[in-house]
C-alpha cells in the first residue's frame, strides 16, 4: 500500500492533460525555467485556470525540458511521470535496439513493460508491428500518447506477464528496477525482484522467441544468463545499460559487447569468449600515456582487449588503467600524457600543490579508498577550486601491487 500515495500524485499530473483544455494550455507554454514558475504560476490562476491544472501543466513542463536530453525534440510532444523518465531509454539507445530487430527480420515485437514507450517509438519508425504492454495505469496514457503518431503500434493496459504473445515473433522487455514509496523512487538490485523477473525472461528465450532485455549496466557476470549476448552501452562516457539478447537477435559468435555512443560514429568492441576468458595483457611501468578504459569496455571485461589494440600493458593487472608509449586514437578508452609519479602521501601533495601554483584540481582514482572531494579539501588552499587563476593539474590515483601512487596527467 505504500505505492499509492505516488501512484495517485502521477494520475493527479496526469488526468488534467488529458482534456482539451489541459494539453491546449500545456502546448501553449514556452520551454520551462525554474526561475519563472512562481510567476507564471500565478499568471495562469489569474486567468482563471484550476489550480490542479495549472500545477500539472507546470509539471509535464518541468519534465519535457527535463526529457530533452534522452528525447530531443520528440519530448515537446510527449507525456511523462517522474518515475517513467527516470528509467525510459534515451532515443539514440532506443534505435540500436529496434534496429538489432529490425535486421534479424522480425515482423511484430512485444514491448512488455513499455513504459512511456521509447523503445516502442523507435520500434514503430522502423515500421515494425509493435504491441506495447503497461501494467500502471497512468504510465500507459501517457505511452498512448506518446505513441498517437504510429498507426502500428498498440497500447494495452495489462501485467506484461499475462499477455498471450501469438502472432509475436519477438519480445522487448525493460523491467521495472525500482519501487515506488511515499518518500519517492528506489532502486533495486536483486533481478529476480524485478518486474518481470529475469526468470520469466529466460522463460520466452526458452520458447524460441527472439528476446532482448534491458538490464542495469551494474549487472554481475555471474548473473548473465548461458546462451545469450550481453551488450553494455554507454553514452557520452556514461553507462546507461547491459543488454541482454536471445535466440534470433543474438549475433553468432558473440557473447559479450561494449557499444560506446558518443558525439563521433557508434563503436563496438565484441568477443566471443566467455566472461573470465579471452586475451591477458602484459603488465608494466607508468609510462608514455595512460589510458582510462570507457566504462562499457570495464564492465564487458574488455579492459585487456583494449590494451593490446594499444600496443600498451596494464599498470597493475586487477586495475583498469592501461599505458602505452604512443599516443593513439580509440574510441573506447579517454588518454593522458604522463607527466609526473609520486608515491601517494598527503603531506608530499600539498607541498606539489604549493610549489606548482595549482588552483584547479581534477582528481581521478581507481582501486583506492580515497574520496577526491575530501582530498580536494586537503590539498587545495581554501579547500575548493578556485575559478580563475592559477594552474590546472590532474591526479590519477592509483595501486600498483601494494603501493599507492599519484599520477600527474594532462588530457591528451
Amino acid at each position: 500500500m505504500a505505492h499509492a500515495p505516488q501512484d495517485q500524485m502521477a494520475q493527479d499530473q496526469i488526468a488534467p492533460l488529458l482534456t482539451p483544455e489541459g494539453w491546449e494550455l500545456l502546448a501553449s507554454l514556452g520551454p520551462y525555467r525554474d526561475e519563472d514558475s512562481f510567476e507564471l504560476n500565478a499568471a495562469l490562476r489569474k486567468a482563471g485556470h484550476p489550480a490542479g491544472l495549472v500545477s500539472a501543466v507546470l509539471t509535464q513542463s518541468r519534465l519535457r525540458t527535463r526529457a530533452e536530453s534522452k528525447f530531443g525534440e520528440f519530448a515537446r510532444q510527449m507525456l511523462f511521470t517522474q518515475a517513467g523518465l527516470e528509467q525510459a531509454t534515451r532515443l539514440s539507445v532506443a534505435a540500436h535496439h529496434a534496429r538489432r530487430f529490425a535486421a534479424a527480420g522480425i515482423s511484430h515485437v512485444a514491448d512488455l513493460g513499455c513504459g512511456l514507450g521509447a523503445d516502442s517509438l523507435a520500434l514503430a519508425s522502423l515500421d515494425l508491428n509493435v504491441t506495447a504492454v503497461e501494467m500502471d495505469e497512468t504510465t500507459a496514457a501517457c505511452a498512448t500518447v506518446n505513441l498517437i503518431p504510429f498507426p502500428n503500434a498498440t497500447v494495452v493496459h495489462a501485467d506484461a506477464s499475462s499477455v498471450p504473445l501469438d502472432g509475436m515473433d519477438g519480445v522487448w522487455l525493460d523491467p521495472a528496477r525500482r519501487v515506488t514509496t511515499s518518500s519517492g523512487t528506489k532502486r533495486i538490485w536483486d533481478p529476480e525482484a524485478f518486474s518481470p523477473p529475469l526468470s520469466f525472461v529466460e522463460s520466452l528465450a526458452a520458447r524460441g522467441k527472439a528476446v532482448g532485455v534491458k538490464m542495469g549496466p551494474g549487472m554481475p557476470h555471474e548473473s548473465v544468463p548461458a546462451g545469450c549476448e550481453a551488450q553494455w552501452v554507454s553514452v557520452a562516457g556514461d553507462v546507461t545499460e547491459v543488454t541482454l539478447w536471445f535466440n534470433g537477435v543474438r549475433r553468432p559468435g558473440v557473447r559479450r559487447a561494449a557499444l560506446v555512443l558518443g558525439p563521433q560514429a557508434p563503436a563496438e568492441l565484441t568477443s566471443a569468449e566467455d566472461f573470465g576468458a579471452g586475451p591477458a595483457a602484459p603488465v608494466g611501468p607508468v609510462e608514455g600515456y595512460l589510458y582510462e578504459p570507457d566504462g562499457a569496455v570495464i564492465r564487458a571485461g574488455l579492459v585487456a582487449d583494449v590494451a593490446l589494440q594499444l600496443g600498451g600493458h596494464l599498470v597493475d593487472e586487477h586495475i583498469a588503467y592501461i599505458c602505452a608509449p604512443r599516443l593513439l586514437a580509440t574510441p573506447f578508452a579517454r588518454a593522458f600524457k604522463v607527466l609526473e609519479v609520486m608515491p601517494y602521501n598527503v603531506k608530499s601533495l600539498k607541498a606539489w600543490v604549493k610549489r606548482e601554483g595549482i588552483t584547479v584540481l581534477d582528481i581521478k582514482k581507481r582501486g583506492m579508498a580515497v574520496t577526491p572531494e575530501e582530498l580536494r579539501k586537503q590539498l587545495l588552499p581554501g579547500g575548493k577550486n578556485a575559478k580563475k587563476g592559477g594552474r590546472t593539474a590532474t591526479l590519477v590515483l592509483t595501486r600498483i601491487g601494494e603501493d599507492r601512487v599519484a599520477i600527474v596527467v594532462e588530457p591528451a
